[in-house]
């Protein structure tokens, strides 16, 4: 048989150190396998290896967030159409055995069959940054709130004199209190070893907020930049922003639906039907920071939205409970990323607000006043900082009723 005569499907187990690759037909028919090492070399040697037989429908990919990010980068850098493959489940692995060349062939079984595989993410743009940005956030916070938790029992069983000292305090007037203290005496002293104990864990709060403070900073300029039109969502912020936008990925096209996104977020009743019994159960699969943010944004609304606060008086009078009225709203919410993400819309222009109110000798104090919110409201529509479209709209349309009234 000639290599005209059929076509290539390759697929790659990978690890660490190496990367094995084997190739069928589409037929399902085992042309050979191989093993490279996962460095820049080895990247290229795959990339010709793959087509040694034939033309290549498609490349399935193990771990293409970890292991296999850079390679995948590079074969579709090549040309390669690529798949991301689930890992066998374990009664398949139990029947069939476990090894390198057994994991790549499946990978392309699977391939063949469309059975497991996703369009995996680019990880190429403005999306990645956010990624890494989020990572140290995270174990920045996670560092902050342990730092906490050891300095509350510290002082739970410190002596009196210490405690005193810092009873009464909130926990962020105790931390710099503990930055400023100058303890000194004898290490051997329980009370100078807590004290000093107490001043070094303040120090390292205060760096770690200051990291975390940096790394929101840097979240905020790319999301405020990049996808401005996702903080126009009501509850939306730049913390939530940022991981609705590492969901979707660099490459937003690969979400084919609202039901898929619903699903990737966790938030897509799944059918438990049996016999005449038709129900659905709740998602317990998908991206779980994901299905938070949702949570996130459904809890702001809940207690601001005015439509929201509605909808939940009239559910919980049908016999819903709290947390069924949350699960209906994640849905809707998710529902409404989608469409902001595959339409986006730009953000209403504020910079002529200001020359506005100043032609008219209006201070912000009475414009708040007039629309029954805060002076500082008003301030960040002025200068571009808030995406709030309906207080937008309302500034809009009663300065330019007193500059027709003036006239």
């Amino acid at each position: 048989m000639t290599n005209g005569q059929f076509k290539v499907i390759a697929g790659i187990d990978t690890h660490a150190d190496t990367h094995h690759v084997a190739l069928i037909t589409d037929y399902g028919k085992h042309l050979g396998d191989r093993k490279f090492l996962a460095v820049g070399s080895g990247y290229r040697e795959i990339a010709a290896y793959l087509t040694s037989f034939g033309p290549v429908t498609a490349v399935g990919v193990e771990g293409t967030g970890s292991y296999g990010a850079e390679l995948a980068r590079v074969l579709a850098e090549h040309g390669f159409s690529i798949r991301e493959v689930n890992r066998p489940n374990r009664a398949e692995r139990r029947l069939r055995g476990k090894s390198d060349p057994l994991d790549a062939y499946q990978a392309a079984e699977s391939v063949l069959a469309d059975r497991g595989t996703s369009t995996p993410k680019a990880r190429d743009g403005y999306v990645e940054a956010l990624r890494v940005l989020r990572t140290a956030r995270t174990s920045a916070m996670k560092a902050r709130t342990a730092l906490l938790n050891q300095i509350s029992g510290v002082l739970t069983s410190a002596p009196d004199e210490v405690r005193a000292k810092y009873r009464g305090m909130t926990s962020e007037a105790r931390v710099k209190a503990m930055v400023v203290s100058r303890p000194s005496g004898d290490p051997a002293d329980p009370v100078v070893a807590t004290l000093m104990t107490l001043k070094r864990m303040g120090a390292r709060h205060r760096f770690l907020s200051e990291e975390i403070d940096e790394t929101d900073a840097a979240l905020a300029a790319i999301v405020s930049t990049y996808a401005p039109e996702l903080l126009d969502v009501n509850g939306v912020g730049t913390v939530v922003a940022s991981q609705l936008l590492v969901t979707f990925g660099d490459n937003p096209e690969r979400m084919v639906s609202e039901g898929a996104f619903a699903a990737l977020a966790g938030v897509a009743p799944v059918p438990a039907s049996s016999g005449k019994t038709r129900r659905h159960r709740l998602s317990r699969g998908g991206d779980r920071q994901a299905n938070s943010s949702l949570y996130r944004i459904v809890v702001v609304r809940m207690s601001t939205d005015a439509r929201t606060r509605a909808y939940v008086a009239k559910r919980t009078e049908d016999g819903l409970s709290k947390k069924d009225i949350i699960r209906c709203l994640k849905r809707y919410v998710a529902r409404e990323i989608f469409h902001v993400m595959q339409n986006p819309r730009p953000a209403p222009l504020t910079n002529d607000l200001r020359t506005l109110r100043l032609e008219l000798g209006l201070t912000q104090v009475i414009v708040a006043a007039a629309l029954g919110t805060w002076p500082a409201t008003i301030s960040r529509i002025e200068h571009g900082k808030s995406r709030d479209r309906e207080a937008i709209a309302r500034y809009r349309t009663w300065v330019e009723e007193q500059s027709h009234e003036s006239n």
